[in-house]
């Protein structure tokens, strides 16, 4: 089924299955709950664009941008959403926002 928006929606997914947000249970437990569906918009990372200069990888509140090897990769999908603030800081067009 699709949304006013077009947006397919999974029907199969019972309220047991959403995760409860704003619910902090124990120290450093955000990252067992997946809430990069609560997002707006959805964060691109064109990778040619990069230059590897790490400013976004400080400023994430959701810590949504890994690294692997010293590097930045892929925005952790799972986790970002969306507010825009490494965009802001990012000198390089390597990330772009769409609506979701």
């Amino acid at each position: 089924m699709r949304n006013k928006k077009g947006v397919l929606i999974d029907e199969t997914i019972t309220w047991q299955d959403i995760t409860p947000g704003g619910v902090v249970y124990e120290a450093g437990s955000a990252e067992n709950f997946k809430t990069g569906d609560w997002r707006t918009m959805k964060v691109d990372f064109i990778e040619e664009n990069c230059k590897q200069c790490l400013l976004c990888f400080p400023v994430c509140p959701d810590s949504a941008i890994p690294m692997k090897d010293g590097k930045r990769v892929d925005f952790d999908q799972d986790h970002c959403k969306g507010c825009g603030v490494c965009f802001a800081v990012c000198p390089f067009k390597a990330i772009e926002f769409s609506k979701v």
